[in-house]
């Protein structure tokens, strides 16, 4: 079953158990996908849900910040269910040793040795860590890997 497919799925039932705030949060995050679908006139496979997906917690990460910033707790918790709602959907994240082993294995393919070579490792990287481990970090340990 594909990730939209779980998330169609997911919508039904939440709309059959009479789950109106799951409901809200999953009609969300299909009305994002359609909206993408229909921006670039094609169908959307799995990695770019899970870019959507990534897109989408990020916002609602900063919404929190935003939110707990000017003590507005009851919109900060709304924001937290939806993230814990999109959470269910992405791919299971890596441990540090497994991105640290694809950062090394990266690196030695590239034979990268300046920060000039760093977008080369993260060319590689992105795909195979996509949705599974923070971006930023990965950037940070390719940088300091390449520096030293």
């Amino acid at each position: 079953m594909s990730l939209k497919q779980k998330i169609a799925e997911d919508m039904k039932t939440a709309m059959r158990a009479g789950d109106t705030q799951r409901r809200d949060a999953v009609r969300l995050l299909q009305a994002a996908i359609k909206q993408s679908e229909v921006d670039a006139r094609i169908e959307l496979d799995d990695a770019a849900v899970v870019t959507i997906i990534e897109k989408m917690l990020k916002q609602r990460k900063d919404s929190i910040t935003q939110y707990e910033a000017a003590n507005r707790q009851d919109l900060a918790e709304v924001e937290k269910y939806e993230t814990n709602i999109l959470l269910a959907y992405m791919p299971p994240a890596l441990s540090e040793a497994e991105v640290e082993t694809l950062v090394d294995d990266a690196i030695a393919s590239t034979g990268a040795e300046s920060q000039r070579d760093m977008g080369k490792v993260m060319a590689i990287l992105k795909p195979k860590l996509a949705g599974r481990a923070d971006m930023a970090k990965v950037s940070k340990l390719v940088k300091g890997k390449i520096l030293n």
